[in-house]
């Protein structure tokens, strides 16, 4: 636990920094190797999508969970690979077994009428990271979908194996934003897949806000919610959201990956503002957002079980993330901008013309 505690924690106040040079395997209950992916050419689908709640699930065994949800639709069919493996009415959960191994297993959900949706489990199974996963797979208030295999949250990517790098590049990995410090660059550099573009978008940037660590579990909360407030507010913040989200507008070449070091605060905040921005609504972002807790349980638990129960009980809230963390955030929006539309042009310059961009090419139905 010694390396552990030396790890700069001052220039990383989100609880990241206590998690860098920690390995662990991936959660099992959520995610499988597969392969494939739709293509990068703007939405797929112009019909109406009738499902309102569909997921696939990797299970350890081998075989995927595949459920949805499509009020007055009378069949639905499931294809992996060219061919039916599943099939139910307007309602289903379906066991698929038998697949043959892949990079990642992409399963279509096609409606009696209407259009259909291109789902995976959310999860890309890597040996160096446990909390890599697809930031699509969401409804949308109005009925779209945002789409899987264009766009990806993580955790650091400096213990990715070559095999890992190998499998991202047959994904389609075109962009990293690296939204870390300079010292947890230094400390474990990306490594990215060949051809990628590494871009450097440092929320803190040697900001001084969160330099001194808490010493009670109540201090501890406290510094999550002022760091989820300055990631709105604060001028470094403000900067590097807008080079990742301008970036993923502005770029037709995905996919693309967004990470700090345990991929939940500040990556967290990035994919809430992306998820919000076309769309989806609070109560699914704030899942999404909630997921990491179940992503990095193992590694999380691991790493306060090394701790002496005084020191773990402070460190606590600084590993988790918790809803009054996100809320912080979207209320730092109300206070500071008024509303999340005034932020993503005032904060992320982003405009309608953007956000239009955003729709088209990360929507479909």
């Amino acid at each position: 636990m010694n390396h552990m505690t030396r790890v700069k924690a001052s220039s990383c106040a989100l609880a990241a920094a206590l998690l860098v040079g920690i390995t662990a395997p991936a959660v099992s209950a959520h995610g499988a190797p597969s392969h494939g992916a739709p293509s990068h050419s703007g939405r797929e689908s112009h019909a109406r999508i009738p499902f309102t709640q569909a997921e696939v699930t990797a299970e350890d065994d081998g075989s995927y969970t595949v459920e949805w949800k499509a009020p007055g639709v009378r069949h639905v069919s499931i294809k992996a690979n060219g061919r039916t493996v599943a099939s139910g009415g307007s309602a289903g959960k379906a066991t698929v077994r038998g697949l043959r191994p892949a990079d990642r297993q992409w399963f279509d959900l096609v409606p009696e009428r209407g259009g259909s949706l291109h789902l995976a489990d959310r999860l890309i199974k890597l040996e160096g990271s446990v909390n890599f996963r697809d930031a699509g797979g969401y409804r949308t208030t109005d009925g779209h979908w945002v789409k899987m295999g264009e766009v990806y949250r993580s955790d650091a990517l400096d213990k990715l194996t070559d095999a890992d790098l190998a499998k991202l590049r047959r994904l389609s990995v075109h962009t990293v934003y690296d939204l870390r410090m300079e010292s947890e660059r230094t400390a474990g550099a990306d490594r990215v897949p060949a051809g990628a573009t590494h871009v450097v978008a440092d929320v803190l940037a040697g900001s001084t806000s969160m330099t001194t660590m808490p010493t009670t579990p109540e201090e501890g909360v406290a510094m999550m919610v002022q760091g989820e407030k300055f990631m709105v507010s604060g001028d470094t913040a403000k900067a590097a959201y807008r080079s990742v989200l301008g970036g993923i507008a502005d770029d037709g070449s995905r996919a693309v990956v967004f990470h700090c070091t345990a991929g939940k605060d500040r990556t967290g905040w990035a994919n809430a503002a992306l998820l919000t921005a076309l769309g989806v609504p609070r109560s699914t972002v704030m899942e999404d957002y909630l997921a990491s807790n179940d992503y990095r349980a193992e590694a999380n638990a691991a790493a306060l079980a090394s701790m002496p129960a005084a020191q773990a009980a402070v460190y606590k809230p600084l590993m988790d993330v918790r809803a009054e963390y996100l809320n912080s955030g979207f209320q730092e929006v109300g206070k500071k901008f008024g509303s999340f539309e005034a932020y993503e042009k005032k904060a992320l310059g982003l405009d309608s013309e953007d956000i239009r961009d955003l729709k088209r090419d990360l929507l479909v139905g």
